[in-house]
């Protein structure tokens, strides 16, 4: 008789916990159908391999246990390392080394797993039977496997230059216990590729920042003017090419590292790397915005209008290539304070870029916990294309058309999230669950929760790669020349562009800014340490607004001046505090 297990529908029963020196594990019994089948039979049948006609097999219920660690010791979280797969528990290994880096460090691990490869009695003897004779080698190859995982999917953990101490001590355990195998060679691999980056970073670096300077002679269009020069669609393709490679390039558990550095900058600072990237770039396009809008202050106001408009096309465009990034930083660009107070130029957008602008902002509401992004991540995340409806005619016959053409041209999209969702889901998560429960121990419960949004992350970062974009090196020319207002300078233009229309207009009730509060409770810091203007927050574009609130969270910097945010992270918090009656602006608003 041939046991054939057959995944269909089962139940599954809580059955409590079980209590052990240093660790409490949950147990679930599930039930799964399992079929027999005589081997000999599916000859006579004409079947072949392990396929059985159902009038052929008998259908039996067996039950399953599933042991998953709730919370332990750090010896005892490592240690599971080796049994969780004879537990039932398959998504273990992936869990601990994507979040092992808030309660231990590279060292302290690895440690641990070498005392339980080593052929020589160690630490994890207890945890096997010593008359068993093949019980060492066993653990050896179990300690391998896992040592092969932590290389394939936490390469970044050994990246400690210039002497790089984790990745040197592995080796020579491997050299000691397993040498000439092909764990060894990929651990080398990783040694010596870790170091040539070391000495090529400066040059990649700098190749990488130019783009073409030979056409720099060719073509001068620094001006603010000449962003007319490129199409909106040519623009959200560049953006989305921008924002899709450094995507792709983030380190799923930096967002860890970017929360935990919270309470120990120091100590996880190297751990948000790949987010700081990111947040730059939203960063770039949001100042890039306000200051194709601003510098010029000659332009006449339906002049303004029309680069405003433009912006909107762009973000439209994005919204069509589903980067929600871009799309989130525009939208925040446009409803920041010195965009927003330009009431002259608003009252010059045409009123089908208004609504569109209100349909796009609405996709961002904080209804629900930003409920309706969530929802498209959810649906358009692995999709082909992107699924829009538009309430304004001329926009949905004019996004029909770029849809149908994508899909008759067999061209699919990829997904750029606006990163700061997932940030504030950690930061929640980190905030309401403690790390250690009752005993001391490890509250691994946290992490599992922890990785599910990781999860999320890897999902759409294989979807990204659905993106087939090249880069337009006249374009990037420009962006790379831009030059960025700082804040202040933003709202001083501002102020100077729309003096007559601030004549005798009430402003609108201030509110505390969205980014602000962030960097609060990210940062902890002060909100009155740094010397910029005390000015009201908008509440709605001039022209009217959505009926849904809209919190564009933006820009996490603690300063706006700053192109490189060091320690923050982007993702947009709860409702602001309605006693507060002068803030700090930021490069954001809120829509009410």
């Amino acid at each position: 008789m041939k046991l054939l297990w057959k995944a269909k529908r089962s139940a599954i029963q809580d059955v409590g916990e079980e209590v052990e020196e240093g660790a409490i594990f949950h147990v679930t019994l599930k039930r799964v159908q399992v079929q027999h089948a005589a081997k000999e039979g599916a000859n006579w049948i004409g079947a072949g391999g392990d396929e059985f006609p159902p009038e052929r097999t008998v259908s039996q219920y067996e039950t399953c246990k599933i042991r998953t660690i709730k919370a332990g010791t750090l010896d005892r979280l490592v240690k599971n390392l080796l049994t969780a797969f004879g537990d039932s528990d398959f998504t273990y290994t992936s869990i601990f080394l994507s979040t092992y880096r808030a309660f231990a460090s590279t060292k302290e691990v690895l440690e641990i797993l070498e005392r339980c490869g080593n052929p020589e009695p160690s630490g994890c003897e207890e945890d096997v039977s010593q008359d068993s004779s093949e019980s060492k080698p066993v653990l050896g190859t179990e300690v391998a496997s896992i040592l092969g995982a932590w290389l394939d999917q936490c390469t970044e953990d050994f990246r400690e230059p210039p002497d790089y101490p984790c990745l040197m001590k592995l080796l020579d355990y491997l050299k000691k216990n397993i040498p000439g195998s092909d764990l060894e060679r990929r651990a080398q691999n990783l040694l010596e590729k870790f170091q040539n980056q070391e000495v090529e970073k400066d040059d990649g670096f700098r190749v990488a920042s130019l783009c073409n300077l030979r056409d720099e002679e060719e073509m001068d269009i620094s001006r603010p003017e000449e962003f007319s020069f490129f199409q909106a669609d040519l623009v959200a393709e560049q953006l989305t090419y921008m924002d899709a490679e450094l995507f792709k390039k983030v380190v799923p558990y930096h967002c860890l590292g970017c929360i935990w550095s919270r309470r120990n900058k120091k100590e996880y600072k190297h751990l948000a790397l790949t987010i700081r990237a990111t947040i730059s770039q939203f960063n770039v396009v949001t100042k890039c915005v306000v200051s194709t809008i601003l510098k010029d202050k000659e332009l006449k106001s339906q002049q303004r209008a029309k680069i405003i408009e433009k912006w909107i096309h762009i973000a439209h465009e994005c919204r069509i290539l589903k980067n929600f990034s871009s799309l989130r930083a525009i939208i925040s660009a446009l409803q920041s304070n010195s965009i927003y107070r330009l009431k002259k130029t608003w009252v010059c957008v045409s009123k089908d870029m208004m609504l569109m602008f209100e349909e796009l902002s609405d996709t961002f509401s904080d209804h629900d916990n930003y409920l309706t992004s969530r929802q498209l991540l959810l649906k358009e995340g692995t999709s082909k294309f992107a699924n829009l409806d538009s309430s304004v005619k001329e926009n949905a016959e004019s996004t029909r058309r770029r849809l149908q053409l994508q899909k008759d041209m067999a061209v699919m999209q990829g997904t750029v999230p606006f990163l700061g969702t997932f940030l504030t889901d950690l930061i929640m998560l980190d905030t309401a669950l403690q790390d250690y429960i009752e005993g001391g121990l490890i509250n691994f419960e946290k992490r599992r929760r922890e990785f599910e949004v990781i999860a999320e992350i890897m999902h759409l970062q294989s979807a990204c790669n659905s993106y087939c974009l090249t880069p337009d090196p006249k374009f990037l020319q420009w962006w790379s020349r831009q030059e960025h207002l700082t804040e202040e300078e933003s709202y001083n233009l501002a102020r100077e562009i729309e003096a007559a229309a601030d004549t005798g207009t009430p402003s609108p009730k201030p509110r505390k800014s969205v980014v602000k509060r962030l960097s609060l409770l990210i940062l902890q810091s002060d909100p009155l340490a740094h010397n910029t203007p005390l000015r009201e927050q908008p509440k709605s574009a001039p022209s009217g607004g959505s009926g849904d609130s809209t919190d564009s969270a933006s820009v996490p910097s603690c300063e706006f001046n700053h192109p490189e945010p060091e320690d923050a992270c982007i993702a947009p918090v709860g409702t602001a505090d309605a006693s507060q009656k002068k803030v700090q602006s930021v490069p954001c608003c809120q829509k009410k």
